[in-house]
């Protein structure tokens, strides 16, 4: 890193994650070869830091740090100027993990899949969906304390076959007419890995609340077509019907079970960043 020698004397520098967003709490550090601090300017809301204090002619160390990042540090030469431009500096989240930028993101179900599928006469999947729900994910600045709800309406689910969809939605098994909603409301949110988490929470279905982990690998993020910025989200959890009181099966031929007790659930989730959905 090497100031450039242009402009007004100061400080400069741009801290970005690797997705390019701003990080706007960023701490920018710059020692001498003693040590001694001899500037230390945050980032404004465009993570840019701009600090008007000339330094004088030699090299230096930058340091940049952020809360729920690991810390960057580089070396400057600075000339005559007594500018140094720090460029773009870009940041890792702690561990390697990285979730969108903060604040709130709007689940998008146009362009979203809550999927299920169940073993059937034990050997072959039956999969099923559900074509409406909604929901809001929020990222904190704290990552672990970021929250995430959802809302499915049961009685959409779809499998392919009207018949088992009846069935389906009957007190046999969901029974929508008694509990007409399935939510979900996170509880904690842990990394796995790079760009993998695990999300805790508690899982409302058929009357009955219990823990469900959610392992969650974050895609992506980016631009749409109509203006805004979208994030990209795959989710799995594995469900037991009987933690839930759904018990009904039929058992078939040599005592297997028409329909498996365990749900795998299958998420592809596409949130728009803000409160609410565009209306274009």
């Amino acid at each position: 890193m090497t100031s450039t020698g242009a402009g007004a004397a100061g400080v400069r520098a741009r801290i970005r994650t690797r997705d390019g967003w701003a990080v706007q709490h960023a701490v920018l550090t710059v020692t001498d070869m003693t040590g001694a601090q001899m500037v230390r300017a945050s980032a404004d809301q465009d993570g840019v830091v701009r600090e008007a204090q000339p330094l004088a002619p030699g090299p230096y160390t930058v340091i940049v740090t952020a809360v729920g990042y690991a810390p960057v540090a580089s070396s400057a030469i600075v000339t005559a100027s007594g500018r140094l431009d720090a460029g773009t500096v870009v940041l890792a989240r702690q561990g390697g993990a990285e979730l969108p930028p903060p604040g709130a993101w709007t689940v998008d179900p146009m362009h979203s899949t809550v999927a299920a599928v169940a073993q059937h006469l034990g050997i072959s999947s039956v999969h099923g969906r559900f074509t409406e729900f909604g929901g809001r994910i929020e990222i904190a600045e704290d990552l672990e304390k970021s929250t995430v709800e959802a809302v499915i309406k049961a009685a959409t689910i779809d499998t392919g076959n009207e018949m088992r969809d009846g069935h389906l939605r009957s007190a046999d098994f969901l029974n929508v007419a008694e509990f007409p909603e399935i939510t979900y409301r996170s509880s904690g949110l842990e990394p796995a890995g790079p760009d993998r988490w695990t999300v805790h929470g508690e899982l409302s279905l058929h009357g009955v609340v219990r823990p469900v982990d959610l392992n969650l690998s974050y895609l992506g993020t980016g631009p749409d077509p109509w203006g805004g910025v979208r994030a990209a989200f795959h989710a799995t959890a594995e469900l037991s019907r009987e933690d839930f009181k759904m018990n009904y099966n039929q058992v078939v031929a040599a005592g297997i079970a028409a329909i498996g007790t365990t749900l795998r659930v299958e998420l592809d989730i596409q949130a728009v960043q803000g409160e609410s959905l565009p209306t274009a």
